[in-house]
């Protein structure tokens, strides 16, 4: 049972880079039968998708967000991170790291069997 946790600061001033983890556990980010994505939901709309990494290691990322945003891994920690610079307080929103089964890309949150427990991020100053 794959499990994932995030974690990182709850608050970023704006014009700063929101950067959070994602630690995995019950499976490995490097194995090609799941691949890891990064979304948020802000207070008053459904969820967003931010990003999708795979397990090669290839990024794929939301057009609206993609000029500010960064996904990477660290293999040895079995661990995956999002970093979205510039931040406003139009980012304020709950961040989710999720996973599904398979490699495709896929943006939708229905395909996700697996998600952490998500961590509120304030963009304030």
């Amino acid at each position: 049972q794959v499990q994932l946790q995030e974690s990182g600061p709850g608050l970023v001033k704006p014009s700063q880079s929101l950067s959070l983890t994602c630690t995995v556990s019950g499976g490995s980010i490097t194995t090609n039968y799941y691949s890891w994505s990064w979304f948020r939901q802000p207070p008053v709309n459904g969820l967003e998708w931010i990003g999708y990494i795979a397990y090669s290691g290839s990024t794929y990322y939301s057009p609206s967000l993609k000029s500010r945003t960064s996904i990477s891994r660290h293999t040895s920690k079995n661990q995956f991170t999002l970093q979205l610079s510039s931040v406003t307080p139009e980012d304020t929103a709950v961040y989710y790291c999720a996973a599904k089964e398979g490699i495709l890309v896929v943006t939708s949150p229905l395909p996700h069997d697996y998600w952490g427990q998500g961590t509120q991020v304030t963009v304030s100053s």
